[in-house]
């Protein structure tokens, strides 16, 4: 958790802290000039610190009031959440408080794949969860100890462009997040079935790997059919293991003009993602992700004074009256990562694709792969997919284990030229 002047929560059993005693029962901890002050239940102090760590006794647990998940996503909420190990809280110099879980590689990855997904999905692909998840935080913390030496930016902004991209580039007291900008972690609350567990244990230590080399192993919750490049969404280079592929059982032809994009969006080719099959979606996909009806095709309409509107919020440009909406640059999935906008104004050029998708919603659109139709005072996106598309789709990866793929036939369907290695 990050921003707040104050938390609140509960200390389910006995914690210690450094410099007080046995702590138990309901907390808060506020901002007060330079310090984070904990007080107990009463509202009585307890300690007064620029950081702050409770370290658990026996199986005592933390709950935290008012957890955002899906932050400026259109599934963004609220709920109380419940986690292991220790709590530590840290300052910022702005008096915002950090609330950092510290907890063990292994028991992360039970509570995201339970975050990520539903807990009661087919083992098979919970066991590739496991070992995509466990790659994807190994190859973060490898390449946090990279950036501590080396700057790599992630805006360009000039009078006729903003490019920007999302990676890893805001987390300097904390290893990651807690929220779809890393990996979803939720806690212990998700943890509803033992099948998680199980799947962890049997895939202990076991990882993904290109020529030796962990991998950063991406994924989205649906491609749309085809999984899009690294490069589409991050930083400007290949990674061989996140090329775009077919994700299905035949080869669909990678998207290379507006005409093959036009076609591709506005069909419903038979992938392993394009499923409506509602008792499979409840089986695999969290209650809120279950809100979230038409992703595999979707459609979104604005009235052109409301798109207008949105341009001039999101973006920070008043454009006037919105004239054009030009695709410069797509990826081999359709997704689109330099776009024109054009006014009566100003005309200016967006990327990366999660900058496009911020600059057309309110929240975020599903994705960056649409097609634009202004008609009649409305503008009309027809769009394909539900996030950045890159390496592992994941509600085609559930359907595949739901078709008796193993989790190593999923793993090597979605990168290629992989290995399955256990390094512990």
């Amino acid at each position: 958790m990050e921003g707040r002047t104050e938390i609140i929560g509960c200390l389910n059993g006995s914690f210690r802290g450094k410099g007080v005693g046995s702590l138990s029962g309901r907390f808060s901890a506020k901002s007060d000039t330079g310090m984070i002050v904990l007080l107990d239940a009463a509202r009585r102090e307890i300690q007064r610190s620029p950081s702050i760590r409770l370290t658990p006794e026996g199986a005592s647990t933390f709950s935290l009031s008012n957890v955002t998940i899906g932050n400026q996503f259109h599934w963004e909420r609220t709920e109380d959440q419940t986690f292991q190990g220790d709590l530590m809280f840290r300052l910022r110099e702005d008096g915002t408080i950090v609330v950092i879980n510290e907890i063990s590689l292994e028991d992360y990855l039970i509570s995201v794949i339970s975050s990520e997904m539903n807990a009661h999905a087919p083992m098979a692909f919970l066991k590739a969860h496991a070992m995509l998840s466990r790659s994807w935080l190994l190859a973060a913390l490898n390449q946090r100890e990279k950036t501590k030496r080396t700057s790599n930016p992630v805006t360009s902004i000039t009078e006729e462009e903003v490019i920007r991209w999302y990676d890893r580039e805001d987390h300097d007291l904390f290893d990651v997040c807690a929220d779809d900008h890393c990996q979803r972690y939720q806690g212990i609350t998700k943890i509803v079935s033992t099948q998680v567990e199980e799947a962890t244990r049997e895939t202990r230590g076991r990882v993904i790997t290109h020529q030796g080399e962990i991998c950063d192993a991406r994924y989205s919750k649906c491609c749309g059919g085809l999984t899009e490049d690294f490069g589409t969404a991050w930083d400007n280079r290949g990674v061989p293991y996140l090329d775009s592929i077919s994700d299905a059982p035949i080869f669909h032809q990678l998207i290379r003009t507006e005409e093959e994009a036009r076609r591709w969006i506005l069909s419903a080719p038979q992938t392993y993602c394009n499923t409506k099959d509602k008792a499979l979606l409840d089986k695999i996909l969290p209650d809120f992700d279950r809100k979230t009806e038409t992703f595999f095709r979707w459609t979104v309409g604005y009235r052109r004074e409301e798109l207008e509107e949105i341009l001039r919020e999101k973006s920070g440009f008043d454009f006037g009256t919105l004239d054009d909406i030009v695709p410069l640059r797509r990826g081999p999935s359709g997704r689109i990562f330099r776009l024109r906008i054009v006014g009566s104004k100003k005309s200016m050029v967006v990327g990366k694709e999660l900058e496009i998708r911020r600059w057309l919603s309110r929240s975020h659109l599903y994705s960056s792969a649409f097609v634009v139709t202004f008609e009649a005072g409305r503008v009309i996106l027809d769009g394909a997919g539900w996030g950045h598309g890159v390496g592992l789709c994941q509600i085609g990866a559930a359907v595949m284990a739901t078709r008796g793929f193993s989790a190593e036939e999923i793993l090597k369907h979605y990168f290629r030229n992989i290995e399955i290695q256990k390094i512990y």
